[in-house]
């Protein structure tokens, strides 16, 4: 299930056609068309070993489609150099010179791009680092390397920034900054592709998002679509847990599916076009009073579950997928 072709209004920064790339006889990525519109945060989701690293490669020019091609910025996907001076990235950690400040590495790196040395200080203080900037690279935590690794990928003023896991390894403080970070480059215009294992990450700051399962579109279009394809589920018990049963036989004539809880008299209810209302209604109609009745969100982490073919019950009972490793 996925949606393809550019959406009404937009233009597309990401554009590829029958994308596919092959490592002797297996197929890492298969037929994939990207249409990621310009301006938007963009999450790039999967398992691992689904794909994702494979594609960023192939539209940074670091690995050659075996077939299939497309555009980025408006420049072809088979002439890299038509596109990438537009293109900042952060692919897996950061490499720095660990004695040199976070100036000097940022300078070291601009005069190698025949960046003006101009551009350091402002991607410093962006990126939160401007009153660190003296200090060597060593004494950085995790947080402020990601950080310097994006304010390096900033300096040129790309159009497009992809970053791969940018959170990986941050504390909850850390990840707080760097969606701050990531929304502010949409804030400007800027497009953001972010490669993550983490769905909730991808739910807190993504507009778009492409879900990809053994090299293979699963899913392409806004979050807002995606979650409203997931079916309402509510969580429901009676005040009696003797009215369990009863409860349940009614709902399933009612056509929902039922599925008991390990708790007392709670019920996990998948309810194809009903609301919390309609389900009260049934209960009392019978003589049942709820203690318990809510909606449960429909959240990504479900919509991963159906359409990369992941059981819920592979999650521990009561929590939410924090992580796909």
């Amino acid at each position: 299930m996925y949606r393809t072709g550019e959406p009404p209004g937009r233009s597309l920064a990401v554009s590829t056609a029958g994308l596919t790339k092959r490592f002797g006889d297996r197929t890492v990525v298969d037929n994939v068309a990207l249409a990621i519109p310009s301006g938007s945060v963009c999450g790039f989701v999967g398992p691992n070993g689904a794909g994702k690293t494979t594609t960023i490669r192939m539209l940074l020019g670091l690995v050659r489609p075996t077939s299939g091609g497309g555009t980025i910025l408006g420049g072809s996907l088979a002439e890299p150099a038509t596109y990438l001076h537009k293109v900042g990235a952060l692919i897996e950690s950061p490499a720095f010179y660990p004695q040199l400040s976070g100036r000097d590495n940022l300078k070291a790196l601009a005069r190698l791009g025949r960046i003006p040395l101009t551009a350091v200080d402002p991607v410093l203080e962006r990126s939160g680092l401007l009153a660190r900037a003296a200090d060597p690279y060593r004494s950085y935590s995790l947080g402020m390397k990601q950080r310097l690794g994006i304010a390096a990928a900033m300096l040129a003023g790309p159009e497009l920034l992809i970053l791969d896991e940018p959170t990986n390894g941050l504390d909850p403080a850390g990840i707080v900054e760097m969606r701050g970070l990531i929304k502010s480059f949409a804030d400007d215009g800027i497009t953001v592709l972010v490669s993550s294992h983490l769905i909730s990450e991808i739910e807190q700051i993504c507009d778009q998002v492409v879900m990809i399962r053994a090299g293979r579109l699963a899913y392409q279009g806004s979050v807002a679509e995606l979650r409203a394809t997931q079916q309402a589920e509510f969580l429901v018990a009676p005040e009696h847990d003797a009215d369990r049963d009863l409860l349940a036989g009614l709902l399933r004539q009612a056509g929902c599916t039922v599925t008991p809880g390990k708790a007392g008299g709670l019920l996990l209810v998948e309810a194809p076009g009903a609301d919390a209302a309609g389900l009260n209604r049934l209960s009392a109609q019978h003589g049942i009073t709820l203690r318990q009745l809510g909606e449960r969100t429909r959240s990504l982490e479900r919509a991963f579950f159906a359409l990369t073919g992941t059981k819920s019950a592979d999650v521990p009972d009561g929590q939410e997928m924090g992580a796909i490793r």
